[in-house]
C-alpha cells in the first residue's frame, strides 16, 4: 500500500467518530429527545452557523432536521436566547430585548458585535449588494477612491472574500460578502438584505452615477447593517 492511501485512509478514519446514531434501544419519546439535545448540544458548542449536513450526522438517518430544530424553538420561549437561522444553518442568539442588559453588564461575549466605521460600512453595503465588484468599481461609485487598508481591514474582520476575476482591462479581482457576513448580520442569505430599489430611491446606492456624498448619507444602511450584528452569544 503507498504512503499517501495509508494516509488517505487514516485521515478517514480520524473523521469516522462511532456514534449511535439511530438509538434503537431507546423508546420512541426518549429517543426523539435524545435527538432534541443532541442537536441544540452541537449547535451550542459551535463558534459559527450549523448547517443541515452537519447536524445529520448526529441524529437517525430518517430524522426530521426542521422538525427537531421547531422543537427546540418551542423549548426556548420564554428563555433570553433562541435559535436562529442564519447563513444557511442555526445558532443561539440572545433575543433583542436584552441586548441592553448585557451592554450593560459589560459583560465579555463570546462573539463580539462587528465594530464598523462609516466609511467601511458603506463600503461594505455597496459590496453586498453589487458583488462581485472590483475596488476601481467601488471607487467610481463613491466618487473618492476606496482606499486598499479598507478594504484588507474588512477583509481581515472576515465580511469579505476575493471573487473571479472582472473581465475589465487588467483583469482586477472582484470582491464578494462571506459565509460570516451573513451570520455577523443575522441574514440567512443574500436575499434578506433591505430592498435595494428602497436604497436606490433614496439615493444611498447606484451602479449609474458617483455619489460624492454617499458615506455622508450612510446612516440608515449603516445602522442597519450593526443593529442586527449585536448580542451574538
Amino acid at each position: 500500500m503507498s504512503s499517501t492511501r495509508a494516509r488517505g485512509r487514516t485521515a478517514k478514519q480520524k473523521a469516522e467518530i462511532p456514534l449511535d446514531r439511530e438509538l434503537a434501544d431507546l423508546p420512541p419519546e426518549l429517543r426523539w429527545r435524545e435527538w432534541m439535545l443532541r442537536v441544540e448540544a452541537v449547535i451550542f458548542a459551535s463558534a459559527e452557523p450549523v448547517s443541515r449536513e452537519v447536524l445529520a450526522r448526529v441524529v437517525g438517518e430518517e430524522v426530521s432536521i426542521d422538525l427537531l430544530i421547531d422543537d427546540l424553538m418551542d423549548d426556548l420561549l420564554g428563555r433570553p436566547y433562541e435559535l436562529v437561522s442564519v447563513a444557511g444553518g442555526w445558532q443561539h442568539r440572545t433575543r433583542g430585548a436584552y441586548g441592553p442588559v448585557i451592554r450593560a453588564a459589560q459583560a465579555p461575549v463570546r462573539s463580539p458585535a462587528p465594530s464598523l466605521s462609516r466609511t467601511e460600512a458603506a463600503v461594505l453595503t455597496a459590496i453586498a449588494y453589487l458583488q462581485p465588484v472590483t475596488r476601481g468599481e467601488l471607487t467610481q461609485l463613491f466618487g473618492n477612491e476606496v482606499s486598499r487598508d479598507t478594504i484588507a481591514g474588512l477583509r481581515q474582520a472576515g465580511f469579505l472574500g476575493t471573487g473571479p476575476r472582472s473581465p475589465s482591462p487588467g483583469a482586477p479581482y472582484t470582491y464578494v460578502t462571506t459565509k460570516h457576513f451573513l451570520s455577523a448580520f443575522s441574514l440567512n442569505t443574500l436575499r434578506d438584505l433591505p430592498d435595494i430599489e428602497r436604497l436606490e430611491d433614496a439615493g444611498l446606492l447606484s451602479r449609474q452615477a458617483p455619489e460624492t456624498d454617499l458615506i455622508a448619507q450612510q446612516e440608515d444602511a449603516d445602522e442597519a447593517l450593526n443593529e442586527d450584528g449585536e448580542d451574538v452569544l
